[in-house]
């Protein structure tokens, strides 16, 4: 093989890979159900050349006790939800959980790629997927990253797939 073969054979192998790192992702794709996780939202680019101002993430049902990392230069607020039943963690009632966090007031260029981060406690439900619907807003337009997996789909067959996280068996590590 010559060696502009072996480079375009190179060059499509890396454009075919380029669409997964498109998205906005979790850095760690699965955690002990249960326990406390530490996502790590990772936003790659803008939208169409135009810088990310705000993010805003859906925290799925069962995910409890979640707390954003303050991020310098942007804002954040929480939307809260009632818990129903209610949570009981040492010996405190926990009546509410958080349902959406937003970050805004930010600016990470399009040439540039950032992290949101905050912790929470994930349901005891050992085998599930957990998705995380996010809304990348830019300042011109945005990007929704919504789609859910059907039954035996992949987030590789959707064009815009929400973050996911499966929920593993193994014992919850100390926090």
């Amino acid at each position: 093989m010559t060696k502009l073969a072996i480079a375009a054979v190179a060059a499509a192998a890396l454009l075919t890979a380029l669409p997964a790192f498109a998205h906005i992702t979790l850095e760690t794709s699965e955690s002990p159900a249960g326990g406390f996780y530490k996502a790590v939202l990772r936003v790659p680019h803008g939208c169409a050349g135009s810088p990310t101002i705000g993010l805003r993430v859906q925290i799925p049902e069962g995910v409890i006790e979640t707390k954003p990392m303050p991020k310098p230069g942007w804002k954040i607020s929480l939307k809260v939800k009632p818990l129903d039943p209610p949570f009981v963690d040492d010996g405190i009632k926990i009546t509410t959980a958080v349902g959406e966090i937003d970050w805004s007031g930010g600016n990470l260029p399009d040439d540039f790629y950032d992290e949101f981060v905050f912790r929470a406690r994930l349901p005891s439900r050992p085998g599930t997927m957990l998705y995380f619907p996010a809304i990348q807003i830019c300042a011109k337009g945005e990007e929704r990253w919504i789609q859910i997996p059907a039954e035996g789909k992949s987030a590789d067959d959707y064009d815009n797939p929400a973050p996911g996280l499966k929920l593993t068996s193994a014992p919850p590590e100390n926090d």
